[in-house]
């Protein structure tokens, strides 16, 4: 699936129908370029989750933990990684046994240590905005998919706002 996003808005707000989806375990992996908004889709979730903090990149401490009402989450930053050992340093096993979301950017940089994604997100710049390839490569990965398509409270894939 691929749609188009054309403001950091919009990117949060599918982060919040994503969340709407969402049902632990899952993982979750965001492969862009820097800047293309891995964060920012991170945020949207994060509120579509009903989390009111402060959402920060784990650029330096390579995961942050949430604990929400009805799930934890963890959000992963490998981009700073030297080498995907260091993934065992952070109780990767530990977090695997558990019912958990993860969510991590920069997935590359753990090859070998991460668990396979049951749903990929591959996001680009564009002119005006982002494009975001979802790729689901498990069953609860088609599942979010599904969830999110056949919501009827929100048209999907998300139309742009106008402008008036």
């Amino acid at each position: 699936m691929e749609i188009e996003l054309d403001t950091p808005e919009s990117q949060m707000d599918f982060g919040a129908r994503l969340a709407s989806a969402l049902r632990p375990p899952s993982v979750i992996f965001l492969q862009g370029d820097l800047g293309t908004g891995k964060t920012t889709l991170t945020r949207g979730i994060l509120r579509g989750l009903g989390h009111l903090g402060s959402v920060r990149s784990p650029t330096y401490t390579l995961v942050e933990p949430y604990a929400l009402p009805d799930l934890e989450l963890y959000h992963f930053d490998l981009y700073r990684l030297g080498d995907p050992e260091e993934l065992e340093y952070l109780g990767l096993r530990d977090l695997l046994e558990r019912e958990t979301v993860w969510i991590v950017e920069w997935p590359e940089r753990g090859t070998g240590f991460l668990p396979k994604p049951d749903l990929l997100i591959e996001i680009t710049h564009l002119d005006a905005g982002r494009r975001l390839v979802l790729t689901p490569s498990s069953p609860v990965g088609e599942s979010m998919l599904s969830d999110m398509i056949f919501t009827a409270d929100v048209a999907f894939p998300p139309q742009p706002r106008s402008s008036t």
